[in-house]
């Protein structure tokens, strides 16, 4: 089967770059949330992309227009029924998605395929909740959307071979990389980053190396482009900290178990340059001063 109708849930940050890399590969898209105000912000911030890509050159005027009218913003779940494949793309926590997919599993064509963007939950539990294992998938993007080039797609035990191909191919003509991953908490990319990264705040904890330090050391020494604390910040440390709960309860190993530093962070509301403090301080986004520990 041939996708060429894709729905999308949720229109904040991940799911407004899903939906317009999606109406940019030539997909009819339609783009759900729950109230007008959330499905306003999400559209104007893909129209802000799609003129800031006018100006750099990467499209003209035309293009733009034709993104645009593929794209269409509602509150209506049922909109979303004749889609060929759906994308969620909405809070990390496994009890909204599985009331989603089971709301969507009751309306949709036995055709459609459902996906995940999750980046931490197991996809074998989200699609427990519906009658079509064999048509789910995770499909695992990274943000910001429209920049990065990978996305993981990920295969259950009960996933049709057919299913994932055509996700597979689906993820090429987005212009990704799409790189197969079983289904194990945290896929590839976090499975190896979330212990990089909770490395990195130990070793400050254990006064290796002060923030600064510790970034320029794995961005000169390393080549990575941005350092491990700065990183931290930009993903967000309530994030790192939920998906590290999430997979420690997996695996049960401690290089996934959350530092104590994390955790006092999370909770003095030191979640990173959203917060405008974590490892940094972002009192001036421009010059982020790193913080003493």
């Amino acid at each position: 089967m041939a996708i060429e109708r894709v729905g999308v849930v949720g229109c904040g940050l991940m799911g407004s770059g899903i939906a317009q890399v999606s109406a940019a590969a030539g997909f009819v898209t339609v783009v759900r949330e729950v109230s007008p105000e959330l499905v306003d912000k999400g559209i104007k911030g893909i129209e802000k992309n799609l003129v800031w890509l006018v100006e750099k050159g990467a499209i003209n005027d035309t293009t733009k227009s034709e993104i645009r009218n593929r794209l269409r913003g509602t509150t209506v779940i049922e909109d979303l029924q004749d889609c060929d494949l759906i994308i969620e793309a909405i809070i990390e926590q496994l009890p909204a998605k599985r009331e989603l997919f089971g709301a969507l599993d009751r309306m949709c064509a036995e055709k459609t395929i459902f996906a995940s963007n999750t980046s931490s939950l197991t996809v074998t539990e989200i699609a427990a909740a519906t009658k079509r294992p064999q048509r789910f998938v995770g499909l695992h993007f990274f943000n910001p959307v429209p920049v990065m080039k990978l996305v993981e797609v990920v295969r259950t035990l009960a996933t049709d071979p057919a299913v994932y191909e055509e996700v597979v191919a689906f993820g090429g003509k987005l212009g990704k990389v799409a790189v197969r991953a079983g289904d194990s908490t945290g896929f590839i990319v976090n499975r190896l980053l979330v212990p990089y990264l909770l490395d990195a705040i130990r070793a400050v904890e254990e006064g290796v190396g002060c923030v600064q330090d510790i970034d320029n050391s794995m961005k000169l020494g390393c080549g990575h482009p941005m350092g491990p604390l700065t990183l931290l910040d930009f993903v967000g440390l309530d994030t790192t900290y939920y998906i590290s709960q999430i997979m420690f309860d997996e695996f049960k190993e401690k290089r996934f178990a959350a530092p104590p530093l994390l955790k006092r962070m999370v909770l003095a509301g030191w979640n990173g340059r959203k917060a405008g403090r974590g490892f940094y301080d972002y009192s001036d986004p421009q010059k982020p001063v790193p913080q003493k520990f």
